[in-house]
């Protein structure tokens, strides 16, 4: 009798904000395991993303923009640690693009960072959709002459083009090895991060400028009421009392809002009837 031996690869996510990270493994997996927002830097934490096809487990570290790979801000020091501890960990990098927003010499300053690990790099233009693969070819031939990449790849994560050649091509190169995961597990992440992770994706969305980095979501209660109702109650963490009246917002409305857009998402991801309760409180620095 035969049996298939288990396989194991691991791959790192790198690129800059907005080029599609968050999109791609939400994409990959097939379920949202990352939030997805406009905003520099929306991932903090190291998320990592497991999809099982047949004997091959493949795991997706998703981390923070490229931006911070040579960044001295004291700030962003755990942001840059925990991309370059991905990039350790892995067996694969994956250097996704905006082909849309094309810019050679960042993108060459940044492979020549990424190459300082010596591992395989698969670049991938992403967002075809908004541009004529012709306009890529170019590019493509600049970059694989200098010899900084392994494999190239056009896709659309959003519109799930070309998902299927980088899937088949990834399981490929899968190694011999024991699954890190359960064969049901999608995330490292439990369902309470991820509820933590929609407010703060909200508040993002409502805040402007700097104030949202400034802010914790902690969960206070996250229970079941019914056998499909969920009861959750966050609190939002602040260090400076002059940002409760601009979460708050006018009569309440910001926070409403805020408290609406998380709790859509958070019912939308768990599939359950979501009650979501906000309040806003100071801490300590």
């Amino acid at each position: 009798m035969f049996i298939m031996t288990n396989k194991l690869l691991k791959i790192a996510l790198i690129g800059k904000t907005n080029a599609g990270k968050s999109t791609l493994i939400n994409s990959l997996i097939g379920e949202k395991v990352s939030i997805i927002n406009k905003k520099i830097n929306t991932t903090k934490d190291l998320i990592i993303g497991i999809l099982n096809v047949e004997n091959t487990q493949l795991v997706f570290y998703d981390t923070p923009g490229s931006n911070i790979l040579k960044t001295s801000d004291l700030s962003q020091k755990s942001l840059k640690i925990n991309t370059w501890n991905a990039i350790e960990e892995v067996d694969y990098i994956i250097y996704i693009i905006d082909a849309y927003k094309f810019d050679l010499n960042l993108i060459l300053l940044e492979l020549n960072k990424i190459n300082e690990a010596n591992k395989p790099i698969i670049l991938i233009f992403n967002k075809i959709d908004l541009i004529n693969n012709k306009e890529i070819l170019p590019h493509i031939s600049k970059i694989d002459k200098l010899n900084l990449v392994s494999d190239f790849f056009n896709i659309s994560a959003k519109y799930n083009k070309g998902l299927d050649q980088l899937l088949s091509f990834l399981k490929n190169k899968s190694l011999n090895k024991k699954w890190l995961y359960d064969d049901q597990q999608i995330t490292n992440k439990d369902d309470v991060f991820i509820s933590n992770e929609c407010t703060r994706n909200s508040l993002l969305k409502y805040l402007h400028e700097e104030i949202p980095y400034r802010l914790n979501v902690k969960n206070i209660i996250f229970k079941f009421i019914k056998k499909n109702e969920l009861k959750i109650k966050q609190s939002i963490e602040i260090t400076n009392l002059r940002y409760k009246s601009i979460i708050l917002g006018k009569n309440g409305q910001t926070i409403k809002r805020i408290r609406e857009s998380s709790q859509i998402e958070i019912s939308d991801i768990l599939k359950v009837k979501v009650h979501l309760y906000l309040q806003v409180n100071k801490i300590d620095e």
